[in-house]
């Protein structure tokens, strides 16, 4: 929502936007931009005059305890018939398909590494000379801003799977129509709507209809999921990566060679770890080849590839110690960015602090997978605040490299004794946790004082 905001604000449109707890970057990015901040979903905010109202999918018509609207705000735009439209449908409508300006839409979906692919690729793009518009889930650290329309024909989408808004129950992605179509990769996750796997295949399915027959489909050609959504149909062309696939790797994650039908067609080396990050280089690699852009240029763009913010940010050092942010909250996520560090430090000690925050890990769907997914770190610390599962008892195969804590005070206290000069802290959280980076640093850096 606030790269759409960015988006409106770029277009000329006087913009404002209501929310509650915004966080940085977003929040640092929006005042920036001149984007006024309204903290709250007051009914009042209905005088401001809109001319339409875009509707996150955060939004419901739920009601607190004491019978009141949860988001008064949204009441009131439909009690006064007011214009509301969903941000899915607003960006297609308004961006990727104005009849005056149509657009050639790259869309990455995908469980893992939407955020990190779609920056990869407009990199790529943008080093290719297509300047391309671009809206990312996150803030590219190449560009240092989220959105933008750009000036290009190609803009290139993070494509999302979660619903589009109360009155919109479909995936976001159905509402792009993309001509190039990444599918990272696909897991069960948003446990809080879908009811399984198949339930989000359909879904991933849908998006492939909407590919015509001159777009190509970009897959992780060795997940079995993605297999069985394309055997459901598929109009379009393909592109395979990864094991089995036409694009493949050989090399270590951070310098490696380009196959493309078993010949090499260029070379990565950049600051990057990770095998799930080598993966997503091939998949925008595939992507952009699409629009034109020859394999050896898409490499050459890559190794000047800086990440996105809270992606192995390294937030600071004290004391001996280093700090690092990270998006990751689902149990694969983890996993992989636990071993990205891994092979990034060696021996040295990692602590693993991170919060199940997301929908899926509230609800406890993914628990029994914590202590595989942690199993390279060194010690794990989780803050328990507001489970309704014992987290304990789900870290309880990790033994004594397992502490839980239920608020951030006790967290930092935890962690702060453990931690020894030479460690690395690595954070996990999709929301602000409590701005313990900061919070650690500073407690680290007392006790070495």
């Amino acid at each position: 929502m606030g790269g759409l905001a960015a988006l409106a604000r770029e277009a000329g449109h006087k913009v404002t936007g209501c929310d509650a707890g915004v966080y940085p970057p977003m929040s640092d990015q929006l005042r920036a931009l001149g984007i006024e901040l309204i903290e709250g979903y007051g009914a009042d905010q209905t005088g401001i005059g809109a001319d339409v109202y875009v509707v996150g999918n955060v939004v419901s018509r739920a009601r607190r305890e004491d019978g009141q609207a949860r988001y008064p705000l949204m009441e009131a735009i439909l009690e006064a018939g007011l214009p509301y439209t969903s941000g899915p449908q607003w960006l297609a409508e308004q961006v990727l398909h104005h009849p005056g300006r149509r657009r050639h839409v790259l869309a990455v979906a995908g469980t893992h590494g939407k955020t990190t692919t779609t920056s990869m690729l407009a990199w790529v793009l943008e080093q290719a000379g297509l300047e391309p518009g671009f809206l990312v889930g996150g803030v590219p650290l190449n560009f240092d801003v989220s959105a933008r329309l750009g000036a290009g024909d190609c803009f290139v989408i993070e494509a999302d799977e979660y619903d589009t808004a109360f009155f919109d129950k479909r995936s976001k992605f159905v509402h792009y129509r993309p001509r190039t179509a990444v599918l990272n990769n696909l897991e069960f996750d948003h446990a809080d709507i879908f009811d399984n796997l198949a339930a989000i295949e359909r879904q991933f399915h849908h998006l492939l209809r909407t590919v015509p027959a001159s777009g190509c489909v970009v897959f992780n050609a060795g997940q079995d999921s993605l297999q069985r959504v394309l055997s459901q149909g598929c109009w379009s062309q393909r592109a395979g990566f990864g094991a089995g696939g036409d694009w493949q790797a050989s090399g270590e994650p951070h310098a490696f060679e380009v196959l493309h039908g078993g010949r090499p067609v260029a070379r990565v080396e950049w600051s990057l770890s990770g095998l799930h990050n080598q993966m997503n280089a091939l998949a925008a690699i595939a992507a952009a080849r699409h629009v034109g852009v020859e394999p050896a240029v898409a490499a050459q763009a890559l190794g000047s590839f800086l990440n996105v913010k809270r992606r192995m940010e390294v937030r600071g050092a004290a004391g001996g110690i280093t700090v690092y942010d990270d998006f990751a909250h689902h149990p694969t996520a983890i996993h992989t960015t636990v071993d990205g560090l891994r092979r990034q430090v060696g021996a040295q000690r990692i602590l693993a602090v991170f919060e199940p925050r997301s929908n899926t890990m509230k609800l406890g769907a993914m628990k029994a997978q914590l202590p595989w997914s942690l199993e390279q770190a060194d010690l794990a610390f989780c803050h328990s605040g507001g489970l309704d599962w014992d987290a304990r008892e789900a870290l309880a195969p990790m033994g004594a490299r397992a502490a839980v804590a239920a608020t951030i005070d006790e967290l930092v206290a935890q962690v702060t004794a453990a931690a020894r000069p030479g460690d690395h802290i690595l954070c996990m959280s999709n929301g602000g946790f409590g701005g313990v980076h900061a919070r650690l640093l500073s407690a680290i850096a007392a006790r070495s004082a």
